[in-house]
């Protein structure tokens, strides 16, 4: 089966920058659409970055210009940089995999903006 993990997460400050990364294994990556959704306690999730097969990406207008989405099919690993790190961006972010109906998520890794 599919399996995704993240890490990169932790304790930054406002104005800081962190990497997330996000590494899938039991799938045939390249075909694979790629997201990063966030999640904080009593919200729904809702997404943030995408990056299709083909390299397309789409941001929420919440992190337009301070976030980016890439990816390196040989690693089968889609990152997320994360600049000028506001204390509304602290959530849990989780990475999503999506071809045709087959859908996967990750367990999630905490980001948390804070001084």
């Amino acid at each position: 089966q599919v399996q995704l993990v993240e890490s990169g997460g932790g304790l930054v400050q406002p104005g800081g920058s962190l990497r997330l990364s996000c590494v899938a294994s039991g799938s045939f990556f390249y075909l694979d659409n790629m997201g990063w959704f966030r999640q904080t306690p009593g919200k729904q999730r809702e997404l943030v970055a995408t990056i299709t097969s083909g390299g397309s990406t789409d941001y929420a207008d919440s992190v337009k210009g301070r976030f980016t989405v890439s990816r390196v099919n040989a690693k089968s690993t889609v990152y997320l940089q994360m600049d000028s790190l506001k204390p509304e961006d602290t959530a849990v972010y989780y990475c999503k995999r999506w071809y045709g109906p087959s859908v996967s998520w990750g367990q999630g890794t905490q980001v948390t903006v804070s001084s």
